[in-house]
């Protein structure tokens, strides 16, 4: 097995060459930009379901809210800027906030970037698969299966390490940009020489009235926020400063200026387009994107590599959550919020458990909502608005500390950023409340509610582990040990060797069955093994006949009633178990061992010292030169 994982991985990188493991600008613009990017293939066609429902004509009101989403995008980038260099450790929102805003505010926006994360992995393999099946129907009954296929493949891909990531990452991306930024010239060509087939609005079809009045306001408000999903992913980047190479800020500044100016450019252009040939949504049929491109280049190849590139970059937008998650998760495990294994790095120098976690998250997104792309949408961008404007409320709280007056400009910047992502998300939060956004709020609070009591826990576990002057659990010198067991066969005689080398002053085995027959003639096979001499004499057999077929309760209740007749001895249980010739066989045996020393060691009332016993079986069958106890 281990083999297997070592030529998946590759070979483990030493903590020496970590730093050699940082990315250049140009890879790291693949790797953090792509999730950003993507957002390309829906946020045009998220606009055009809305404005659909009133009338054809209303599709020209695209134009204006994608030139004031692309605005939004610009500044919410310059705010950014500022917190690359200010928080250069990365962190984000959450290092932002929990300097200048306290505690609740860094972990509000902790959570909702982790849930973002998880959203965006589900929210671009369901739109990839949606571009493969716009191009091959055939794909459509399969697309769960393929989205969880294409998580797998990401999982490897980041268990690899940050460099190999980048690069099998990166290269869709700068083919997605090739690729559309061509797709744009040629159908501009095609405009000035009058062959791209524009669309006829006919006059029946303009709600003038509609489109000035009340219903037109709240039309374009709903419109507006469902396009702005394309903000998603801009955090990425100062979530991820560390993976740059030195000077880490700087380049993550000059990341921070190429990537709106990439994404305002491709936005714009496919708004355009789908605007300008009258294009209409089709559901799950096909795409916008698949539309545009096929109104510009037929069934050609070239319609096929912008599907391709379409998807691939869908695909590896994920991969954007791949590299800021693992980095989020580390920081508040470092700060006693998560789990502390959130904050192991390993053998390739990756933050493992945040990886698994996370394609575990995807994997539940995408079968739950049966890899829709519109039903999780309506989720995704109200979390990243909740995060920048606490984010830049906590620059502006970060610059007035430091004078209001020397700083005027920073604080006029981050605070229109806040006022104005604070709107969106209003605004986002309102219209897509019955779509299923009010599934955040609960999840956000409860992610928190659990972060805090994990941080209570640490607190907690750091004061009583304290070494101090009071006295330590006595240690007896006498001894009773208990070895349960089910069988009589070499792990339990192995088992019984280890209880015995422990010199107890009592010692006994004990079995928990259910069939009176089976309890006899364990107990014959018992009587004969001590006949043998393989069993020593002064270890006494006790068994127990539970009608129930309970197990671990049993033993739980034995081993009390034993601690309080021997209450000055030292309580031992001793736990056979078998560790299989290969790591995979370990799952066709019972997991009963583990369970039992779980059960016991959580057990107020019982204080032993468990001992788990492993005998190990070799294929060759030559017994273990060593006793083994885990």
């Amino acid at each position: 097995m281990g083999k297997v994982i070592r030529w998946v991985l590759g070979p483990p990188i030493a903590t020496s060459a970590l730093r050699q493991e940082r990315l250049s600008n140009h890879w790291a613009l693949g790797v953090l930009v792509v999730d950003a990017l993507s957002s390309v293939a829906y946020a045009t066609e998220e606009i055009l379901i809305v404005l659909i429902s009133v009338s054809l004509f209303s599709l020209w009101a695209s134009i204006p809210i994608a030139l004031a989403i692309t605005a939004l995008i610009f500044l919410v980038c310059f705010s950014y800027r500022q917190v690359v260099f200010i928080y250069p450790q990365g962190g984000g929102v959450y290092s932002v906030a929990k300097e200048n805003l306290g505690e609740n505010f860094s972990l509000v926006g902790a959570a909702s970037l982790m849930v973002d994360y998880g959203l965006t992995v589900g929210v671009s393999i369901a739109a990839g698969v949606a571009a493969l099946t716009s191009a091959v129907p055939l794909f459509y009954p399969y697309r769960v299966l393929l989205g969880l296929l294409v998580i797998i493949i990401l999982t490897i891909g980041n268990l690899r390490g940050v460099r190999e990531s980048a690069f099998i990452f990166s290269l869709p991306t700068f083919l997605f940009i090739a690729a559309f930024g061509g797709m744009f010239l040629y159908g501009a060509g095609m405009i000035l020489s009058g062959s791209f087939p524009a669309a006829e609005f006919s006059p029946s079809a303009r709600h003038y009235d509609e489109m000035g009045g009340t219903l037109g306001i709240l039309l374009i408000f709903r419109a507006f926020s469902s396009g702005c999903t394309a903000l998603t992913g801009i955090e990425a980047v100062s979530n991820g400063v560390q993976v740059f190479k030195p000077p880490e800020s700087e380049n993550a500044s000059k990341t921070l200026v190429r990537m709106p100016s990439i994404l305002g450019a491709l936005f714009l252009g496919i708004t355009f387009f789908a605007y300008y040939g009258g294009i209409i949504p089709k559901g799950s049929e096909e795409t916008v994107v698949s539309q545009v491109a096929r109104a510009i280049f037929g069934a050609s190849p070239f319609y096929y590599l912008v599907q391709g590139a379409t998807m691939m970059v869908l695909f590896l937008a994920a991969n954007t959550s791949y590299a800021g998650f693992p980095q989020v998760a580390s920081r508040l495990a470092g700060d006693d919020y998560l789990p502390h294994q959130f904050k192991d790095l390993g053998s390739k120098g990756v933050y493992t458990l945040g990886i698994f976690f996370l394609s575990i998250f995807g994997f539940l997104l995408l079968v739950m909502f049966d890899a829709d792309t519109h039903a999780l949408i309506p989720l995704y961008a109200v979390g990243v608005f909740v995060g920048f404007s606490i984010s830049q409320l906590g620059m502006v709280v970060y610059w007035k500390r430091r004078g209001i007056r020397e700083h005027l400009g920073p604080i006029l910047t981050n605070a229109l950023g806040c006022g104005a992502t604070t709107l969106v998300f209003g605004i986002t939060f309102f219209f897509k409340f019955t779509h299923g956004a009010w599934m955040l709020l609960p999840v956000i609070f409860f992610i928190v509610y659990k972060m805090k009591k994990a941080k209570k826990h640490y607190r907690m576990m750091e004061e009583k582990l304290k070494i101090t002057g009071n006295a330590r659990p006595k240690v007896s010198r006498r001894k009773t040990v208990i070895v349960p067991i089910s069988h009589i066969q070499m792990d339990t005689l192995h088992a019984l060797d280890v209880a015995v080398s422990l010199n107890p002053g009592h010692i006994s085995a004990l079995y928990i069955g259910s069939d009176r027959d089976l309890e006899k003639a364990l107990r014959k096979e018992w009587e004969k093994q001590q006949e043998l001499g393989v069993i020593p004499h002064h270890i006494k057999l006790h068994t127990i006949l539970n009608e129930y077929r309970e197990i671990q309760a049993p033993i739980l209740e034995y081993l009390s009633e034993v601690q309080k007749k021997c209450e000055s001895d030292t309580l031992y249980v001793v736990i056979p178990d078998v560790t299989p010739p290969k790591t995979l066989q370990y799952f066709l045996h019972h997991l009963t061992p583990s369970l039992l020393k779980l059960r016991i060691d959580n057990d107020r009332k019982i204080d032993a010292v468990v001992v788990s016993v492993s005998y190990k079986v070799y294929e060759d069958n030559h017994a273990p030169p060593d006793a083994t106890v885990a």
